[in-house]
């Protein structure tokens, strides 16, 4: 079969030309045509003239915002199947690719490109004024967007530490406000700083965030942190290791769809990226893709 590779350039703490990729990748006997970009739109391109020949097998490249990328791009088009998609997890966080146990190392990681092994995922959509954006992942209302913010800011350098600085920086001017979850089955009224809707088990470079999450239920894991915000410093330890979900600040339910009504101006991140600000829907899109295994 031929993959075709979305490589970004910018992802991770050290650029690795298309070039050398494509060398490794040949070398470990993949057929594959790399295709270098550095925005969403260019990886939409890509993917739309590779479906208009029929392909079904694409890789991304980079972090979890690159597979951010290729699943939107990928949810632009119909399929007569689940196309499937591979990972290199090239990026500083790389945290759905945890999920899955899946190799950092470049050669160990294109490993997994060979054979039948494959896994039926389902992904999230959010819904609110800024449109649809769907999502592989985590998304996050409240504190953790102001962080992605923040950490976009820091140095590339820091690798996975920009996010747990980031977070700091963001939670010391961030305070709670009433925020109102709705699924069919709960409400959630609370004083809070942050919701994460979860469909991957990770975030934030290695926080063990939903330790109960399944990428194939056909549900959303929602926690809602209330509290203050000094209350962090005893629930970050606990998200590190996935103990957190007992904490008496944390709140959890979960829901094929859940609406979420909170201040307009907390932003909103998904996969980290930013994607908005202010009251959201969440809901599921069961069977949306197949990860190589």
């Amino acid at each position: 079969m031929r993959w075709v590779v979305i490589h970004n350039i910018r992802a991770g703490k050290r650029s690795r030309t298309r070039a050398s990729l494509a060398r490794v990748l040949e070398d470990c006997g993949i057929d594959a045509e790399v295709h270098e970009t550095t925005s969403a739109e260019q990886c939409a391109e890509v993917i739309a003239s590779a479906h208009s020949v029929g392909t079904e097998h694409y890789v991304a490249a980079g972090g979890d915002g690159t597979l951010h990328g290729v699943v939107n791009a990928l949810m632009a088009h119909e399929w007569p199947e689940p196309p499937t998609v591979g990972i290199l997890p090239l990026g500083s966080g790389s945290d759905f690719a945890r999920s899955f146990a899946l190799p950092r190392r470049l050669d160990r990681a294109i490993a997994h490109l060979k054979g039948d092994g494959r896994y039926l995922c389902d992904i999230g959509l959010l819904e609110g004024s800024f449109g649809l954006r769907y999502f592989v992942n985590v998304a996050d209302v409240g504190v953790a967007g102001a962080a992605v913010s923040w950490s976009n800011r820091l140095p590339r350098k820091l690798g996975k530490l920009r996010y747990t600085v980031g977070f700091w920086l963001a939670l010391a001017v961030f305070s709670p406000r009433d925020v109102r979850a709705v699924t069919s089955s709960t409400t959630i009224e609370a004083s809070a700083v942050n919701v994460v809707i979860a469909n991957g088990q990770f975030f934030g470079g290695g926080m063990h965030i939903a330790p109960q999450a399944v990428l194939m239920d056909g549900l959303l894991d929602v926690e809602v942190f209330t509290g203050r915000r000094w209350q962090a410093l005893s629930v970050m330890p606990r998200v590190m290791r996935g103990t957190h979900l007992r904490h008496a600040s944390v709140r959890v339910t979960r829901s094929a769809r859940i609406e979420i009504e909170c201040r307009k101006h907390w932003p909103i991140e998904a996969d980290g990226e930013l994607i908005g600000r202010g009251s959201v829907v969440a809901s599921v899109v069961p069977g949306a893709f197949y990860l190589k295994i």
